[in-house]
Parts: C-alpha cells; sequence; structure tokens
C-alpha cells in the first residue's frame, strides 16, 4: 500500500496547488448553494432534497474536470513513462490517483454540511435522509471519479479526457430519464444502469446493498479499464 499512499499524496497535493480545485470547488458551492439557499428562504422549504437532487447532474460536470489531468497531463508531459520507472505498479498508480480525485470531491462536499446544521438549529431535521444522502454523495463520487481517470487514460488531451468524462457520466445521470426511447424489454435494464435512481434511492435513507453494489460495479468497472487501457499503450 505504501505506492499507493505515495501516488496519492502526490496526485492530491497536486490538486489542492493548482488552479482546478481553486476553480471547480468555489462553482460547484456556488451552484449547490443558490439552490439549497433559495428553496431554503424563498420558498421557506427546510429540506436538502433539492440539494440532494442536484447532486448527480453537478458531479457528471465537476468530477471529470477534477480528474481530465490524471494521466491525460502526464502522457502529453512524458512524465508518465518515467512514473512506470520507478517501483510501483500500474495498479498503484490508478487506484493513487482515484483515490486523490475521491478525496478532492469529498473535500469539495464538506462545505455543504453546514446546510444541514443550519437546519437542524432552525427546525426539526429528519437525520436519516441526510446521512443516506450524503453517503450516496461520496459512492456517486467514487464511481464518477473512476470514470474520470478512465476517460483521462485514453488520450493525452486534457479537454477531450473532459468531455468524454462528462459524457459518460451525464448518460448515467440521465439514462433513465430517457427510458420513453426504449423499447419496452429493455425498460428494466436501463433503469437499473441508471447512477441517479440508485442515487436518489439511498438519499431517501434508504440503504439497499444492490444500491452500493451498482456504485462499487461501476467504480471497479471503470478502474479495471483503466488498467487495461493503460497496458496496451505500454
Amino acid at each position: 500500500m505504501r505506492p499507493t499512499l505515495t501516488i496519492f499524496k502526490r496526485e492530491f497535493l497536486a490538486f489542492v496547488t493548482s488552479p482546478i480545485a481553486y476553480i471547480v470547488i468555489p462553482v460547484f458551492l456556488i451552484v449547490v448553494g443558490w439552490f439549497f439557499f433559495s428553496t431554503f428562504f424563498i420558498y421557506s422549504q427546510a429540506s436538502l432534497r433539492n440539494f440532494f437532487s442536484l447532486l448527480p447532474i453537478t458531479f457528471s460536470l465537476m468530477v471529470p474536470a477534477i480528474t481530465m489531468r490524471l494521466f491525460a497531463e502526464e502522457m502529453n508531459t512524458g512524465s508518465y513513462e518515467t512514473l512506470m520507472t520507478l517501483p510501483i505498479t500500474r495498479f498503484d498508480a490508478i487506484v493513487g490517483k482515484f483515490l486523490a480525485a475521491w478525496a478532492l470531491v469529498a473535500l469539495m462536499l464538506s462545505p455543504t454540511l453546514l446546510y444541514p446544521i443550519t437546519i437542524s438549529l432552525i427546525g426539526t431535521l429528519d437525520w436519516g435522509p441526510v446521512i443516506g444522502g450524503y453517503l450516496g454523495a461520496l459512492l456517486l463520487a467514487a464511481a464518477y471519479a473512476a470514470v474520470g481517470v478512465f476517460a483521462s487514460s485514453l488520450t493525452r488531451n486534457q479537454i477531450v479526457a473532459f468531455i468524454i468524462g462528462v459524457a459518460v457520466c451525464f448518460t448515467l445521470t440521465m439514462i433513465d430519464k430517457m427510458l420513453f426511447f426504449m423499447p419496452p424489454i429493455l425498460l428494466k435494464v436501463f433503469e437499473t444502469a441508471g447512477a441517479d435512481i440508485h442515487f436518489q434511492n439511498i438519499a431517501k435513507g434508504v440503504i439497499d446493498t444492490r444500491d452500493i453494489l451498482y456504485f462499487l460495479s461501476v467504480g471497479f468497472l471503470a478502474l479495471a479499464a483503466t488498467r487495461l487501457v493503460l497496458e496496451n499503450k505500454a
């Protein structure tokens, strides 16, 4: 685990010292803050429902922006080849970079904990859906971060990696909203493939192993695909 932790520390430090964190995090907080406070003050609703319902679509844009540089930048500058000469494996590099991206998303999400605390100080708050919502958010972030790492491994261009990551994450978010285009025999398959429906189930405070398994499966498949891509480029 030591090489993985070394990569994690290196990448996380690169995140927090780069413009990415100082652009993505404020934009994220402004967007979700607007929807939370507009519901809280304008409509007088002491609820986090709108906040959590917005997270999948927001993550589908923000997480690929965080992950787009992870492999693409190193391949473009040639430092990836140097990295592979060190006593680390591709597994160490992939998992370390993935954990760094996931940690940054968790850091980005942490200031929003003030929202439920504020509501609880003013009125009554059901903490079950809140805990479920944040658990779901971390699982969703893990799945999308893994997809973003995969997208970054496909190309040397960070913008292309961002577009691919957004396309895949956005499709996972919206696929269960486009079921009317699907043939009836495939409705259940496409509904199950959507990330949003699994996230919303957990955000209701209902912890179902099928929903957890979905996010773990997406993350595992994306990271496994990343390893295959890197091995083919070796």
